[in-house]
């Protein structure tokens, strides 16, 4: 079943067109991955889904309403989480802090339970974070300002965060971006069982096509904005279309 329907998606700033009627589908349960070279629009097609950036033209329909125009904690509040090329995250914080922050969509306002310091609200939440705290392995990190922490696992930590939501979309850009050939291998690992942990499709933006490979059930390329290939990761990196956009002409 389609989880996520984007249809004639486009947007431009000033005379560069950044996407041009982008057309694709997530399906539910789904990890499809999205490749492309620098500045083919990976980046702008996420900031576009959560509403970092307001398309010009087109649909975002997720699970049948169109997202486009919603406010960026609304569409969180609707099951899309995400990380960042870059990281976002409160470094002065700790990592359960940072975690605890993924879930203030899920907090529901009630006086009685402030009135008579109820706190059944306050420990469902945490226990949703620390079952996360160990399926990503950040025991060891939970107390610590995540200032504090090896690059690798701050990475770690916004995967969390992002999941703190329970999405039904997660939208991962670059997760394995400056990692360690041994943090490559676990962080592919986990994004694989997240499908199956957490019943959430997964849309993956990776320069690292050996592990887009490694991870996809489809493969979609972009290139200067237009979507120039989709199917199997083998038919993707296969087409002449895509291999040109890689490496020039002959």
């Amino acid at each position: 079943m389609t989880l996520l329907q984007i249809s004639e998606l486009s947007i431009s700033f000033g005379g560069i067109q950044a996407l041009a009627g982008v057309d694709l589908e997530v399906f539910e349960e789904e990890i499809l991955a999205v490749i492309g070279p620098n500045g083919s629009g990976k980046t702008t097609l996420f900031n576009c889904i959560s509403n970092v950036y307001h398309p010009d033209r087109g649909e975002i329909l997720f699970r049948g309403e169109n997202l486009v125009g919603f406010s960026p904690d609304r569409i969180a509040g609707k099951g899309v989480g995400r990380t960042f090329q870059n990281l976002r995250l409160f470094l002065h914080m700790t990592t359960l802090d940072n975690l605890l922050l993924g879930r203030h969509a899920k907090f529901r306002k009630n006086p009685f339970h402030a009135v008579f310091r109820r706190r059944g609200e306050e420990l469902r939440h945490r226990r949703v974070v620390e079952e996360i705290i160990e399926f990503l392995d950040l025991q060891a990190f939970r107390l610590t300002r995540v200032a504090d922490c090896p690059y690798g696992v701050q990475k770690r930590v916004e995967m969390g965060r992002a999941l703190a939501i329970e999405p039904k979309l997660l939208l991962l850009d670059e997760p394995i971006a400056g990692l360690t050939s041994e943090e490559k291998e676990e962080t592919a690992y986990r994004i694989s069982e997240i499908r199956g942990r957490y019943k959430t499709a997964v849309l993956l933006v990776e320069h690292d096509l050996r592990v887009a490979s490694k991870l996809a059930d489809r493969m979609v390329a972009l290139d200067y904005g237009l979507k120039i290939a989709q199917g199997s990761p083998q038919e993707v990196q296969r087409s002449p279309e895509v291999i040109k956009a890689y490496l020039g002409d002959e």
